[in-house]
């Protein structure tokens, strides 16, 4: 199991090229297999939650092909058998959306319950009960959910929560239902617009992209000829490196971005003293030296604070002027990083739901421990700040979300590297 040393102290400055967005790879590689012919996809980010789902598709019998420019071509056609097995589902719980596309277009689904999340609860009720709704027959049985259905049906399906993987799996599996479906109280999030769009390209029906109401009209049949899509970048991976140059008092362009999918992150940094410019797919961040003002944040679905970021802005906080409150609405164990942080001499006092958060003039390094995968991204900034070698173990979490984290802090001037334990 890798570990990464930071040795803190460096003003982080330059340019970097931001990386397609896993939480938009994972469903656009599920919603492969409702099209009849192959397709291909773009932008494709190297990371441990590509490849488990990429192995997902390969055990049913899916063919896959990736180029050196991590292009891959899915061809569906070649699907053998129907099942998510438990001891891939396990490790990575955005398995689940291969349920929808394969109940959809083959009438059939053996998916493993996700296992438990470190973060909280993810229950996926909703998804069986919105394919319910649809006609579908699901039967839960030695810890697999077991679905069939002769040709989903059109439905109207009223979302109690806001849930991403639910409206994704829900709007795939709509698109090859019979007569129309609308999904109301739907997440609104860019991943899911950008699955939206990507379905309608292979010859979907789907309006209202953006907003909380989707309505999909069913087609018979998915799969256009040439099909290429890319991946839209990756918005919390910008916000990360962000974040890293404002805790450093540093200087950066993040490029092949999209700023207008983080406008609540971009206000928060501002607020917090930074300077912001921004382009059609470009950031650019100033600190001038200086160090950031404290910023209450409170997480909420997009277009609010992402929860995926909060942790980020905790450790920015904790070195920055002023005390601020950290609201965590989203999920319920989302403060395991806290207590890494505060080996590091962090002054945060947890109350419920909220991190108080008293910025101290400076970090020490500790050897700390990641917990989950954007925890395990804000000790390693607070590392970037911390006097001394910062040692970050479990990093297994950074390598689901993060594309080559060390190679591209380090190419920013920060001194950091993977070591095998």
């Amino acid at each position: 199991m890798d570990k990464l040393i930071i040795t803190g102290g460096e003003k982080l400055s330059g340019e970097l090229r931001i990386s397609g967005a896993k939480n938009s790879a994972l469903p656009i590689l599920a919603a492969t297999l409702l099209s009849k012919i192959p397709v291909s996809i773009g932008n494709i980010p190297h990371l441990h939650d590509i490849t488990t789902t990429m192995e997902l598709l390969g055990r049913m019998g899916v063919q896959l092909v990736v180029d050196e420019k991590m292009n891959v071509e899915v061809d569906a056609s070649t699907i053998k058998n129907f099942e998510a097995p438990y001891e891939l589902v396990r490790t990575m719980r955005a398995s689940i959306l291969v349920l929808g596309p394969l109940v959809a277009h083959y009438g059939t689904a053996h998916v493993s319950f996700p296992g438990g999340c470190a973060i909280g609860t993810r229950p996926v009720d909703l998804h069986l009960d919105g394919l319910i709704k649809m006609g579908a027959e699901i039967k839960i049985e030695g810890g697999y959910i077991h679905a069939k259905a002769d040709r989903l049906k059109g439905a109207r399906l009223v979302l109690e929560k806001i849930t991403v993987t639910g409206t994704e799996n829900l709007m795939m599996a709509a698109t090859l239902a019979e007569g129309t479906t609308i999904i109301e109280n739907a997440a609104k999030e860019p991943e899911v617009s950008d699955l939206a769009y990507f379905l309608n390209k292979m010859g979907a029906k789907i309006s209202g992209i953006g907003t909380d109401i989707l309505e999909i009209e069913g087609v018979d049949q998915l799969g256009t000829e040439n099909l290429h899509f890319d991946i839209l970048p990756d918005r919390i991976e910008t916000g990360t490196y962000l974040v890293a140059a404002a805790m450093t008092g540093g200087q950066i362009t993040v490029k092949n971005t999209r700023p207008n999918t983080l406008d609540a992150v971009l206000e928060k940094l501002k607020e917090a003293g930074a300077e912001i410019t921004t382009g059609e797919d470009w950031i650019k961040l100033d600190m001038k030296d200086k160090k950031p003002h404290s910023v209450s944040v409170r997480t909420a679905p997009y277009p609010a604070f992402p929860t995926d970021m909060q942790a980020q802005f905790t450790a920015m906080n904790s070195i920055a002027d002023g005390v601020s409150v950290i609201t965590e609405t989203v999920f319920e164990n989302r403060f395991m990083h806290v207590q890494e942080m505060q080996r590091m001499g962090a002054d945060i006092t947890l109350e419920s739901n909220n991190a108080i958060c008293r910025g101290v003039n400076n970090l020490t390094a500790a050897p700390v421990m990641a917990t989950d995968l954007r925890a395990s991204a804000s000790l390693v900034l607070a590392g970037l700040v911390a006097k001394g070698d910062t040692l970050v173990d479990r990093i297994y979490h950074i390598d689901r979300g993060y594309d080559h984290i060390e190679e591209k802090l380090a190419q920013l001037g920060a001194t950091i590297r993977r070591v095998p334990n």
